[in-house]
């Protein structure tokens, strides 16, 4: 495995208030995922990702499941070729869906995934967003429509995928890895 191209700062070189922030997701956890200190080395852009990530992915407003959000972040991620994010959100997508196979399927063809429609209809555009945004029209609003997703909701399919180019990007040029922890994160059972 490669090493990241720009070393990331320890827990006592980051200012209080993103420390604290990654002591929370650490005892969580049970470790740092790596993007958390990769990030904290430019302290202002940790805070306006971290922003807009919470804004994206813990909202808790529309028809859109914490499973669904993972679903977009890992398939999509999966066209960017971002090792780091298919598999950290491929592990958190395993663990809300409670679906040890879903993250797999869904980032090699989520056409031939376990999901449901909706969640297809959902990837379908999610996929057209991160490939070809220029060609989206009225009939990929009428399709999400069938299943029951509000135009909210579609801004939020769109939002996350376009949040998570940008973040596959950084992860790509970075050389960010994943921790070793989330490849058996939903696979296996939680060690007590």
């Amino acid at each position: 495995m490669s090493q990241p191209r720009y070393p990331a700062p320890t827990l006592d070189q980051v200012p209080e208030d993103i420390r604290a922030r990654i002591l929370e997701v650490q005892e969580k956890a049970g470790f740092v995922p790596n993007v958390f200190l990769a990030l904290a080395r430019r302290p202002a852009e940790w805070r306006a990702f971290f922003a807009y990530h919470d804004a994206l992915m813990l909202k808790e407003e529309g028809s859109l499941t914490k499973g669904d959000r993972e679903m977009i972040v890992t398939a999509t991620s999966a066209a960017n070729n971002c090792l780091y994010c298919v598999v950290a959100h491929g592990a958190i997508l395993r663990i809300y869906e409670k679906k040890p196979l879903v993250a797999d399927q869904v980032a090699v063809n989520h056409r031939k995934a376990d999901i449901t429609p909706r969640q297809r209809a959902m990837l379908d555009f999610a996929m057209k967003v991160c490939l070809r945004a220029q060609e989206i029209e009225d009939a990929d609003f009428d399709a999400l429509h069938a299943h029951g997703f509000s135009d909210e909701d579609i801004w939020d399919i769109a939002s996350i995928t376009a949040f998570f180019g940008l973040s596959n990007r950084i992860a790509n040029f970075s050389g960010m890895m994943p921790n070793p922890e989330f490849y058996l994160m939903g696979r296996v059972p939680k060690q007590k």
